[in-house]
């Protein structure tokens, strides 16, 4: 118990919870005095009175969570609330992942980076050309630019390869064409100047898979280790930062890849102190392979270089619907119904029987050149026994027997057909999962040994990104429903250990020790959660983003309370409107 002697008077008192502290300990019940932003106490019964207080009798008490893998790096700058993942508890966001961002750039080179987001990430070019008010050149105006804004959450950054090495290098760079000496030493003098500024680390892409929209791949793909390393020193020389990336073979495109990685990436972490974090997930190509990947950074941190996974909650993949990307957007007749329709009115119109005969009797057209859309309907057909019905208690982890092309076999039509049928249920608002990467055996169990490890960080939401496929900003409240409380397929984890693992452990890894925590002197970032009732919703489609851009969301229903320095910012699952959050600049 540390609870101040005498009257006290607190901004925010949070009384009757069963407080789960971030430190992996056991519940227990605590009520939490805040004052100026600030844990002033936590124990049982406070002494004195509050100008405000929440009363989370029959609740769980929890700190904020961080979320050190999202993609709002434009967004920030014409969105305060910065959902969907300010909807799932989340008080700190981590940005400027994967090598691609929007500073440093050059005037002109505006569109290019888009272009590369887009592609990277699949966040619709209009609405990033519409929202970004571009009013930086360099990394460090970027984050005053962004320091400027009040928001609903708190938001750090790191610097990209991507966007660095083209300001430098101009067309070789975003090429790939190998850095000179002075490249790299100018390249390296802007890291150092990043991290100074408050960068909270510097990222990478060295996945082919990660490609601008004209199929070119992430500048730094290809990078020499000399470059590497140099960038690594740079962000060490700054202060303390952390060293990201998507290594070679992340998606499967090349096996033998991620031990040469390892190499390299232990060796840059055991020189430099910075903590190197990378990607992991489990590919078909080679279901095993990431239990190799875990052995080798457990081998890794026992030798004092710490190389941590970044791993996932659920299986990544996309979400397929008739209201957003689907397998029959290439069908004549559904384009020209699109063209003609939209919403409900389109709806109505596919779930017209002769409507649905005709477009399961057409071929598809010609598909158009590095359309993504193209090749996301082209591939469905393939793919009918790894699609799986979400319903409106979305089920990530399915048994075999819920696939589209179970459930033809059993009922003896068409998996085509059953795929259509599916998708016009809830009034053609169905969602389907397709899951790609964690689902090699079927279940989750490949999964939940990631989580286990103890080297492992939560990540890979990316939160921002790939936004008409996923909604995985959602997995902070996937983590509590699925893993600590309602999976069925195998075991489950402690409600204590999904908290650290989301709030502690991932606020560490970024050197944010004043977060993570419930404890006194600690930042008053704290969710209250009806623990019990925390329910989490299919995604749906909203056409939200600047120029109309549309993104898939999806809410959650439970968190009485959402705090951030010490101010409410959602309650009972709204909005309150108030935006306490701030940059966070890295330690310098």
């Amino acid at each position: 118990m540390d609870l101040p002697e005498g009257d006290e008077m607190y901004d925010l008192a949070i009384v009757g919870g069963m407080l789960i502290d971030g430190t992996g300990a056991p519940a227990r019940r605590a009520d939490i005095g805040i004052r100026d932003g600030v844990i002033v106490a936590v124990g049982e019964g406070l002494a004195g009175d509050a100008a405000e207080t929440v009363d989370a009798a029959g609740m769980i008490v929890t700190p904020g969570f961080v979320d050190i893998h999202s993609h709002y790096d434009g967004q920030v700058t014409w969105d305060t609330a910065l959902d969907p993942s300010a909807s799932h508890g989340v008080t700190t966001l981590v940005s400027g992942n994967c090598g691609v961002g929007f500073a440093p750039v050059r005037p002109g080179s505006e569109k290019w980076l888009i272009e590369l987001m887009e592609g990277v990430e699949d966040i619709p070019g209009a609405a990033l050309s519409e929202g970004i008010e571009w009013k930086w050149e360099s990394f460090p105006e970027y984050l005053d630019t962004v320091d400027g804004r009040e928001l609903a959450v708190d938001f750090g950054v790191q610097i990209a390869h991507g966007p660095l090495r083209a300001y430098v290098m101009g067309e070789r760079g975003a090429r790939n064409e190998e850095a000179s000496p002075e490249d790299v030493a100018r390249m390296a003098e802007l890291v150092e100047e990043a991290v100074r500024a408050g960068a909270l680390g510097f990222s990478t892409s060295r996945t082919v898979t990660h490609r601008a929209m004209d199929g070119t791949p992430v500048p730094g793909t290809f990078a020499t280790e000399d470059e590497l390393f140099a960038l690594g020193r740079a962000a060490a020389a700054g202060g303390r930062a952390v060293f990201e990336l998507a290594p070679m073979g992340t998606a499967g495109e090349d096996i033998v890849a991620p031990h040469r990685e390892m190499e390299w990436m232990r060796r840059l972490a055991a020189e430099t102190g910075l903590p190197v974090t990378f990607a992991l997930l489990q590919v078909d190509a080679a279901p095993e392979l990431w239990k190799e990947m875990l052995a080798e950074s457990r081998a890794a941190h026992e030798a004092g270089a710490p190389v941590y996974p970044q791993v996932a909650a659920r299986p990544f993949g996309m979400v397929v619907g008739f209201t957003g990307r689907h397998a029959f957007t290439m069908r004549p007749t559904f384009e020209e119904l699109a063209a003609r329709h939209d919403g409900e009115e389109l709806l109505a119109q596919l779930a017209r029987p002769e409507i649905r005969e005709r477009i399961l009797s057409e071929p598809d057209r010609e598909p158009r050149p590095g359309s993504m859309d193209d090749m996301i309907a082209l591939g469905q057909a393939f793919l009918t026994d790894r699609i799986f019905p979400l319903g409106t208690s979305p089920d990530y982890e399915p048994a075999p027997e819920r696939s589209v092309a179970a459930l033809a076999r059993a009922e003896g039509v068409d998996p085509m057909a059953k795929l259509y049928d599916l998708m016009l249920e809830e009034g053609g608002h169905a969602m389907l999962m397709v899951p790609i990467f964690g689902f090699s055996d079927h279940d989750h169990e490949a999964l939940r040994e990631m989580l286990l490890h103890p080297a492992a960080v939560i990540g890979l939401a990316d939160g921002g990104a790939h936004v008409a496929m996923v909604c995985d900003a959602s997995m902070p409240t996937y983590l509590l429903t699925h893993w600590a409380r309602d999976r069925t397929r195998g075991e489950r984890l402690p409600l204590e250990y999904v908290v650290r693992k989301q709030t502690r452990d991932t606020a560490h890894l970024y050197g944010l020790t004043d977060r993570g925590e419930v404890a006194v002197g600690k930042k008053a970032d704290l969710n209250v959660i009806d623990f019990d009732n925390l329910f989490l919703d299919a995604p749906r489609v909203a056409r939200d983003l600047p120029a109309g851009g549309a993104r898939l969301l999806q809410d959650a229903r439970g968190y009485a309370a959402t705090v951030l320095n010490g101010v409410i910012t959602r309650r009972n699952d709204k909005d309150t409107g108030a935006r306490p959050g701030r940059l966070v600049r890295g330690a310098r």
